[in-house]
């Protein structure tokens, strides 16, 4: 890999892995669309940690709260039902299922989940499934003719059955197309969170995932399966993006529709349809050849 290459999958990686279109699926899209070799799962895992970077200083201060609270709640029971405490259970508990799932089908995500037309698949049923789930918030936030405003849920009445459909919800993101960020955030939508309380559960669940995967990822580099240089170049790359971008997301969905980016996935998956049925790409493009 080149540094030009690492310098623009790292803007990539940057710019959307926070927002609700997959950042896995556009690498594997930028690689194939400029004949480059896809970089693969490692690469993307390990550069992921530079955008998990982002969430940990955004969101330092939740965190420190959370982590404060959750390890006093281990020698104190009177701090068991305090709601920071509660939350640190339940970002472990939403965990299991990406883990469990990643380790299970480790080799299909490294190898057929690459297929560009799985990817175009899940691009438009995800962004369907986000567009419906953004319809229902909407006509609950805005009521109606006939119907009443109705008041969403915070992450205040988050318990251990929703953390689980949040955590299998994320798991869902370890096919390229789908989207941690989107798959979380329908999840919540679908059962009654606000926009913020979904988003902001999404990118708290997702540090435990995303800095394991990333670690765990890191034998691959030591194994000269990843280029060092260019890949480190690539993470602070996605993580001085990625701050950019989660700082605006934070702002834009407490006012904005999710609308402008399930159309954006749904005709991109469309062409990336036709253009694989049309011979102009292969299901294969840009795969490495080691």
């Amino acid at each position: 890999m080149s540094w030009f290459e690492s310098f623009v999958l790292g803007l990539v990686q940057g710019l959307t892995e926070f927002l609700p279109i997959s950042s896995s699926a556009h690498l594997r899209l930028t690689a194939a669309f400029a004949g480059w070799h896809d970089p693969g799962a490692a690469f993307t895992a390990i550069t992921q940690i530079g955008t998990e970077a982002a969430v940990l200083i955004y969101f330092r201060k939740d965190i420190a709260r959370i982590l404060s609270a959750w390890f006093r709640s281990l020698t104190n029971s009177s701090m068991r039902s305090d709601h920071d405490a509660q939350m640190g259970w339940l970002v472990i508990i939403g965990s299991i299922p990406i883990g469990v799932l990643g380790v299970t089908f480790k080799d299909q995500i490294e190898g057929p989940f690459r297929d560009l037309r799985l990817i175009a698949t899940t691009l438009i049923v995800m962004g369907i499934v986000l567009g419906v789930a953004d319809r229902l918030a909407a006509r609950d936030e805005t009521g109606g003719k006939h119907r009443a405003i109705k008041e969403r849920k915070s992450l205040k009445e988050l318990g251990v059955r929703d953390g689980l459909i949040f955590g299998f919800c994320q798991a869902m993101a370890l096919i390229p197309g789908v989207s941690r960020s989107g798959a979380t955030i329908s999840g919540g939508l679908l059962m009654g969170y606000t926009r913020e309380a979904a988003a902001r559960y999404s990118f708290l669940l997702a540090i435990p995932a995303v800095l394991a995967s990333g670690v765990f990822e890191l034998k691959d580099a030591g194994e000269g399966h990843v280029s060092w240089g260019p890949t480190i170049f690539a993470t602070l790359i996605a993580f001085a993006v990625g701050y950019a971008v989660i700082a605006w997301f934070m702002k834009f969905i407490t006012t904005k529709s999710f609308m402008p980016f399930v159309i954006y996935r749904v005709l991109l998956g469309i062409a990336l349809l036709v253009l694989v049925s049309m011979g102009v790409l292969s299901p294969h493009a840009g795969e490495s050849a080691g």
